[in-house]
């Protein structure tokens, strides 16, 4: 009963696969081969999987779709830890946590921190002091708008949008306790 409930799930993923591949592969575009290849890996074994994978993260880096980007990069990271390949999975799952962090997705932050856990490793715990120092992202757009960037120019730097450079901005500002660009010079280190 186990085992035809396993062979019926997978049917229902090999289907949906293939409806993602038919509406992915016209396009051509880095996002859509990078998502196909990210869903590929995830239903492939040895090899393939390991080469889809990395297609995948190779692809989403091209993008500003950073919460796909994260996601390839815990897909693989898993992929490796299942893998027996501790050392590797680590740098992916580290990738994948301060990527999910900066952009306050916790469930997958959270997933990410407990198969680097599984890898022997552990994750920096976020507590109420970690909590107020800035992301590594946070830091990257504090860093660009201290040199006069408009939300728009960090955006096309790092290929996110000028509404994601605000939201990040705004974090910045309330954990630094300022509340413009100007004050940013004279609490920020480098």
């Amino acid at each position: 009963m186990e085992a035809a409930a396993r062979t019926g799930e997978r049917h229902v993923a090999e289907a949906a696969l293939e409806r993602l591949t038919l509406s992915t592969r016209p396009s051509g575009s880095d996002w859509a081969l990078g998502v196909a290849a990210r869903s590929r890996a995830l239903l492939s074994d040895g090899d393939a999987a390991e080469r889809l994978s990395q297609e995948a993260i190779e692809r989403l880096q091209r993008t500003r779709l950073r919460v796909d980007l994260a996601r390839a990069q815990l897909v693989y990271g898993e992929w490796l830890r299942r893998e027996r390949r501790r050392l590797d999975a680590r740098e992916h799952l580290r990738t994948a946590i301060e990527l999910f962090t900066s952009m306050d997705v916790e469930g997958f932050a959270a997933r990410a921190e407990r198969e680097l856990l599984a890898t022997g490793e552990r994750a920096r715990k976020r507590s109420g002091e970690t909590r107020e120092e800035l992301t590594a992202q946070e830091v990257q757009i504090a860093r660009l708008a201290r040199q006069g960037l408009s939300n728009a120019e960090i955006g096309a730097r790092l290929f996110i949008s000028r509404h994601t450079v605000a939201y990040h901005l705004r974090k910045v500002f309330s954990k630094l306790g300022i509340t413009s660009r100007n004050q940013i010079d004279r609490v920020l280190r480098d």
